[in-house]
């Protein structure tokens, strides 16, 4: 049975100044938003006003209507060089505004408390940390609602300088990350300025129409050129492989809710960019038509296997990690993959699950995060070798953090099962089964990793230095537990997403899902999560009624003591196992990476490495006018011949 469309709050209707619109509207709250967090940072209050103005901004979204109806063309215009810059918001617009507005709000009302006394004890300001919260979602808004080329590579260097600012507020290893990200950044940008101009000397504009209408009579010689130079400048921030070496520490070591915030949108704003360009305007149909020459493989294959490839080396990478913010921030590379990889398929299933992860990852990533932030709160320290037992020390931590694994494992009832669900169904239909199996692979690697955050957290014997730990404050567990509630319901009740799913599919010009309040039907395959997660509660049911109703007597064992082998264990005795975690596993897949895994990145690095170290060194010494002069003469010739 097909869900009707589920209609929007409705709001009252907004008097607009002059010809001002909605966006327009919307793109001033964000910017006066920056402004308040510059001229009042320093305030105590200053979180609870930065969460009020992204509230204003969501309602001011909400009031677009463009996931609804007709797109919106912004009033604001400007002229560079001859060239109009123009914003407009579509369905797919409105579906990453909304998801970096939440994850703006969310962030600001986690970091408004308990987190900014102790960041202020720290030594740091709150001023600057807000002032580039709001930065990037400002310039996120921007970057989404781009209406041409330029106006897309203006938004993306906005977006990549603001998230250079909210990494490296913190100083020290922050900062070191933050530069190397740049350093990235630096040569994502000017592969995007490469691909620019050769669009323009193609269709000489810079119009998304325009180069449509430009893209059957482009030769696969220069569409394999754009591939090139725009999935590398898009999958730097992405973190696709090779091209994602900069991103865990970048994000591990951002401050808490900055952390957040980074993990669950910014990397996003890649793929955002690469449906733009290869879903919207080229197609999917062109990629498939791309073959790579003297071989059977096609540029979407290629781009399929890079996604499946960003899947599974970095999720397994999250295995090694012992720091719960590396092993998460690595965790988010990965879950890339099955965004993109979706997409790639192409189908209703496909797409529809690729999209449907971005928003589900933002979520769970957000609040596994803030989990691990508010033990680091408690605690001092998010080294899971240093970590164990503090379930009933911060036990509402514990369900939060239960709620996001399960989730990011894809398991039932959670949110991330939904998409996953999709993406798995889409390659079997599509008769892609090695990227199934590549996919599985990832998700049985995520499932080890995020057992082992758990257990090494909260499981086991309590240490003796935690002995008087307490519960996060309200000021942090509020955004916790509003995160986990809207994964929970997101698993069970995935249909009003999924209406969001199905207006950005049409604006692409994608085949529709069909969606049910409970999921899916389609002859791709089908599923009911009401049905689903009814059958598992009431498993749940059995087993807690043949556990406690017919159950043998116990004993409780304190938990600075353990019990094991019929003998108990005093706290003297420590039987808690967590440091260097899966050795076993480790030992038997360790070749991968001590060979040719980590030769490849060893590799990578030391070529950036060596770039860095070049462009630093042309930047002194050379003279930047001769420098400049010379490039725009290069750039200039490649567009008249």
């Amino acid at each position: 049975m097909q869900l009707p469309a589920l209609p929007l709050p409705a709001l009252p209707a907004l008097p607009l100044p002059g010809a001002l619109t909605p966006l327009d509207l919307l793109f001033a709250a964000a910017a006066a938003t920056l402004l308040l967090a510059l001229l009042l940072g320093r305030w105590r209050m200053a979180g609870p006003l930065m969460v009020m103005g992204y509230g204003v901004q969501f309602w001011l979204l909400l009031e677009t209507g463009t996931l609804r109806g007709e797109p919106m063309t912004a009033a604001m215009r400007f002229e560079i060089l001859g060239h109009a810059l123009g914003w407009r918001y579509d369905a797919l617009s409105w579906f990453f505004a909304m998801i970096t507005i939440g994850a703006g709000f969310v962030s600001a009302w986690y970091a408004g408390g308990g987190w900014q006394g102790l960041y202020r004890s720290q030594g740091h300001g709150p001023r600057l940390f807000h002032v580039a919260l709001a930065a990037n979602v400002l310039s996120m808004l921007l970057l989404v609602g781009s209406g041409d080329f330029l106006s897309l590579f203006i938004g993306w260097e906005l977006v990549s300088w603001a998230s250079f600012l909210l990494m490296a507020v913190a100083g020290g290893i922050a900062a070191q990350a933050a530069l190397r990200y740049v350093t990235y950044a630096f040569a994502g940008a000017m592969a995007v300025l490469g691909a620019l101009v050769l669009i323009y000397g193609v269709t000489g504009s810079f119009s998304y129409a325009d180069f449509a209408a430009a893209v059957p009579t482009i030769t696969n010689g220069q569409l394999w050129v754009l591939v090139a130079l725009l999935v590398g400048g898009f999958g730097v921030k992405l973190g696709l492989i090779p091209l994602h070496l900069w991103q865990a520490p970048a994000y591990a070591e951002t401050p808490g809710p900055g952390s957040a915030f980074l993990g669950a949108i910014s990397a996003r704003m890649g793929l955002y960019a690469i449906v733009v360009v290869f879903v919207a305007l080229v197609g999917i149909g062109r990629l498939v038509q791309m073959e790579i020459p003297y071989t059977f493989i096609s540029a979407r294959e290629l781009l399929c296997w890079i996604a499946a490839l960003t899947i599974i080396f970095p999720t397994y990478t999250a295995l090694q990690q012992h720091d719960a913010r590396y092993l998460l921030a690595w965790h988010g590379i990965g879950q890339g993959g099955y965004m993109l990889l979706g997409l790639l398929v192409g189908t209703a299933n496909g797409s529809a699950g690729g999209l449907l992860h971005v928003f589900n990852y933002a979520i769970t990533q957000a609040a596994l995060l803030m989990a691990v932030f508010a033990v680091m709160y408690r605690t001092g320290t998010a080294d899971l070798n240093k970590l164990g037992g503090l379930f009933t020390r911060m036990p509402i931590t514990f369900v939060v953090l239960l709620i996001g694994i399960i989730s990011l494992a894809g398991l039932p009832p959670m949110a991330g099962f939904v998409s996953k669900w999709l993406v798995y169904r889409s390659l079997i239909a599509a008769e892609m089964p090695f990227l199934f199996v590549a996919s599985v692979i990832g998700t049985l690697g995520t499932i080890l990793s995020v057992y082992k955050l758990i257990h090494n957290i909260f499981l086991g014997q309590l240490r003796l230095e935690h002995e008087q730990v307490r519960e996060a404050p309200v000021s942090l567990l509020a955004p916790m537990l509003g995160l986990s509630t809207v994964i929970f319901l997101a698993g069970v009740f995935p249909g009003p997403a999924l209406s969001w799913v199905a207006e950005v599919q049409r604006a692409l010009g994608l085949e529709v899902i069909s969606y049910t309040l409970g999921g899916v039907e389609s002859p791709q395959g089908s599923i009911d999560m009401v049905w689903l997660v009814g059958v598992l509660f009431a498993g749940f049911g059995v087993g807690a009624l043949v556990f406690y109703g017919f159950g043998g007597k116990s004993k409780r064992v304190h938990q600075l003591d353990n019990y094991a082998g019929g003998h108990f264990l005093t706290a003297d005795v420590r039987y808690h196992y967590s440091d260097n975690f899966y050795a076993g596993l480790m030992h038997l897949i360790g070749g991968l990476y001590k060979g040719g895994f980590r030769w490849l990145e060893g590799t990578v690095t030391s070529t950036v490495d060596m770039l860095s170290f070049s462009t630093v060194g042309v930047y002194r010494y050379v003279q930047p006018t001769l420098f400049l002069l010379a490039a725009a003469a290069v750039m200039l010739a490649w567009v008249v011949l």
